[in-house]
C-alpha cells in the first residue's frame, strides 16, 4: 500500500462543484475550460501533502447539490505562484468525467481526502452511467429504499 493510502487502494480528493446546478452543467463547464486551457485542471490554494498516494490511481470526486455525482481521474499536481508571489496548486485531471452512484456529502470549503473504501462506485453503463441520467427525485427515492 502506498504511503498515506487508507484502507488499501488509492487516496482520492473530494471537491464541491460550486455553482453547478447538475451534472450536465458540471460536464459542460469542465469541457469548456479544457478547450480554453488546452488541459484539464482545477485550481486550489493548497497542494495535498499526500500527493503520492493520490497519484497512485486517485480521482477528484465532485459534490453537486449535496451529492457526490462524478469524478475525474487525477493525473498530476503543479505548484505555481500568482503575481503577488502567493503559492497555489493546480490539480491536473483526465478530461473525461465519469458519473458515479450518488452519495450524500456535507458542504465544506476547499477539498477533502477520501479513502478508496468510502468512494462511491462508478455508475453502471460506463462513463455516461445510467444512474447519472435519472431524475434527482427518483435517485433520492432509490437511496431512501437502500437500492443505491
Amino acid at each position: 500500500m502506498p504511503d498515506g493510502a487508507i484502507g488499501g487502494g488509492p487516496l482520492h480528493l473530494v471537491k464541491m462543484a460550486v455553482g453547478a446546478a447538475d451534472v450536465d452543467e458540471l460536464r459542460r463547464v469542465r469541457a469548456q475550460r479544457h478547450v480554453e486551457r488546452g488541459e484539464s485542471w482545477v485550481y486550489t490554494r493548497n497542494r495535498p501533502r499526500r500527493a503520492e498516494a493520490v497519484l497512485d490511481g486517485g480521482s477528484l470526486y465532485w459534490v453537486v447539490k449535496g451529492q457526490i455525482r462524478a469524478r475525474h481521474r487525477i493525473v498530476g499536481f503543479r505548484s505555481e505562484r500568482d503575481a503577488n508571489g502567493r503559492g497555489y496548486c493546480l490539480i491536473l485531471t483526465d478530461p473525461e468525467l465519469v458519473l458515479t452512484l450518488p452519495r450524500p456529502f456535507r458542504p465544506f470549503q476547499g477539498w477533502r481526502y477520501m479513502s478508496a473504501g468510502d468512494a462511491p462506485r462508478d455508475a453502471p453503463g460506463g462513463p455516461g452511467g445510467e444512474a447519472g441520467q435519472l431524475p434527482e427525485r427518483m435517485l433520492a427515492e432509490l437511496r431512501e429504499l437502500g437500492l443505491i
